[in-house]
C-alpha cells in the first residue's frame, strides 16, 4: 500500500524555548526529518508533504517524493505568533483529497509544542469528519502545556473509534528526546513494526528481515559466528601464552620443571629461534657457537660467510691453485711480469698500440726516444742476466 504522508510544523513563538535541546524548533525539524525519511523508505512511491501551522497556515511543499526539497523548505522556518491547529489539519486534509493517486492512504502527522486554544468538542467534530473520508492522523506532543494531552487524546479517540488504531498520539515530555521517542513510536515503526529499519529500530538482527531474505540473513549470522569463535580462539590463544611462564612459580620441583619445559617450548615457537636453528642446521655448527650478527661489522660477516662456504666446499672440488706450494704461488707473479715485460719491449707491439692511441704521432721524435729507451734497457736487462747463467 502507498501512503500521502503531510508533516504539520508547529512554528509557533513558542518553538523558541530551549527546554529541549537546543530549542523545541531544532528537535522539531529533526523530527520531521525522521518521519520524511522513514516514509519514503518503506516504499518508493510514498510521497510526503510540508506545512507550518501559526497565524496564517501556509503549504511550503505539496507531495513530493523529493525529501531535497522538503529539507530545503524547512530549514527557512522561523518561529513566529501563535499555532492555528484546526486549520492547519482542515487544509492539510484539502491537499490530500486532490491527490492524483486514488489508491494510496493518507495521513497528517502534526507537531504540537504549543498551547491548543480550540475547544475539544470542535477538534472532534473534525475528527469525525476525516474518519469518514479515511484520513489517520499521528500527532506528536512535547512542551507539557496544560490540557493538551487530554484535548488531543479525544482526538485521536474520536478519529479511531472502538475498534481503530490507524491514529496515535505521541507525548514527549520535557528532558526526553524527541527523536529517540519518535523511533520507538509506531508513527515510525509503522502498523507491522517495520517501519524503523535501518533508522536505529532494532527491529530484526542485522537489520534483515530472515522472512524476506532467508539467505542473506543466514550468510551474516554465520560470518558473525566465525568472527566471534575466531576472537575467542585468540584470546584463549594470548592467555595461554601470558600465564605459562608463570603457572609454575607456586609449585615445587614438578611445577618449576613444567614452567621450565612450558617456556622452552614458547621459545622454541618464536620466529627467532626458528631462524637461528635453521641457520644451525645449514652450517652445520652448534647453536652455542654462532656468531652475534647483529654486533659484527660487514667485514667480519663477510670472512664468516666465506668461512663458511669453504667449509662447505668438498675436497674433490679445491682448484689446483689452492693445492699448490708456496713456491709455485711466489714465482706465479714473477712469470706473469716477465710476460707482461716481453710483451711491452716489443717494437712491433708497441708500434700497433701507439697507432691505434687518438692525438699520437708514431713518427714524433718523442715517440721515437721512449721505444729507444725501452729497447736500451731491455738489452741491458738481458746482458745482466747472461752472466748469472753462466
Amino acid at each position: 500500500t502507498y501512503n500521502l504522508c503531510f508533516s504539520s510544523f508547529d512554528n509557533s513563538d513558542y518553538q523558541r524555548n530551549g527546554d529541549y535541546f537546543p530549542t523545541r524548533l531544532n528537535v522539531q525539524k529533526d523530527g520531521i526529518n525522521l518521519v520524511c525519511l522513514t516514509k519514503l523508505r518503506s516504499n518508493p512511491e510514498n510521497n510526503v508533504g510540508l506545512m507550518t501551522l501559526s497565524n496564517t497556515v501556509e503549504v511550503l511543499a505539496t507531495l513530493t517524493s523529493d525529501v531535497g526539497r522538503i529539507f530545503s523548505k524547512m530549514h527557512l522556518i522561523q518561529p513566529k505568533g501563535e499555532i492555528n491547529l484546526l486549520t492547519g489539519i482542515r487544509i492539510a486534509h484539502l491537499v490530500l483529497k486532490h491527490r492524483q493517486g486514488k489508491n494510496h492512504k493518507m495521513r497528517i502527522v502534526v507537531f504540537v509544542g504549543s498551547p491548543i486554544n480550540h475547544e475539544e468538542g470542535d477538534l472532534v467534530k473534525q475528527a469525525k469528519r476525516l474518519k469518514k473520508e479515511k484520513v489517520n492522523v499521528d500527532i506528536v506532543s512535547f512542551g507539557d502545556h496544560g490540557n493538551n494531552n487530554e484535548t488531543l487524546t479525544a482526538f485521536i479517540n474520536a478519529l479511531n473509534g472502538k475498534d481503530g488504531t490507524g491514529s496515535h498520539l505521541v507525548s514527549v515530555p520535557r528532558g526526553s528526546a524527541l527523536s529517540d521517542a519518535l523511533l520507538s513510536s509506531p508513527i515510525i515503526q509503522g502498523e507491522d513494526g517495520m517501519g524503523g529499519a535501518g533508522l536505529g529500530g532494532n527491529v530484526f538482527e542485522f537489520g534483515v528481515d530472515p522472512n524476506e531474505d532467508p539467505e542473506l540473513a543466514l550468510a551474516l549470522r554465520v560470518s558473525m559466528e566465525e568472527q566471534r569463535q575466531r576472537q575467542e580462539s585468540e584470546q584463549r590463544r594470548a592467555n595461554t601464552d601470558n600465564t605459562a611462564p608463570t603457572t609454575g612459580d607456586v609449585g615445587g620441583g614438578s611445577g618449576q620443571g613444567n614452567t621450565e619445559s612450558a617456556a622452552v617450548s614458547n621459545e622454541a615457537n618464536t620466529e627467532e629461534a626458528m631462524l637461528q636453528r635453521a641457520l644451525a642446521l645449514s652450517t652445520e655448527t652448534p647453536e652455542d657457537n654462532l656468531p652475534d650478527f647483529a654486533n659484527m661489522t660487514e667485514e667480519e660477516q663477510i670472512a664468516f660467510a666465506m668461512q663458511m662456504s669453504m667449509q662447505d666446499a668438498p675436497d674433490d672440488t679445491v682448484t689446483q691453485q689452492a693445492k699448490r706450494p708456496k713456491t709455485d704461488e711466489a714465482n706465479a707473479p714473477m712469470d706473469v711480469d716477465e710476460d707482461y715485460s716481453e710483451v711491452i719491449g716489443d717494437p712491433a707491439f708497441l708500434q700497433s698500440v701507439l697507432e691505434n692511441l687518438p692525438g699520437v704521432d708514431p713518427q714524433s721524435e718523442a715517440v721515437r726516444d721512449a721505444v729507444g729507451s725501452l729497447n736500451k734497457d731491455k738489452d741491458k736487462k738481458s746482458d745482466a742476466k747472461d752472466p748469472q747463467e753462466k
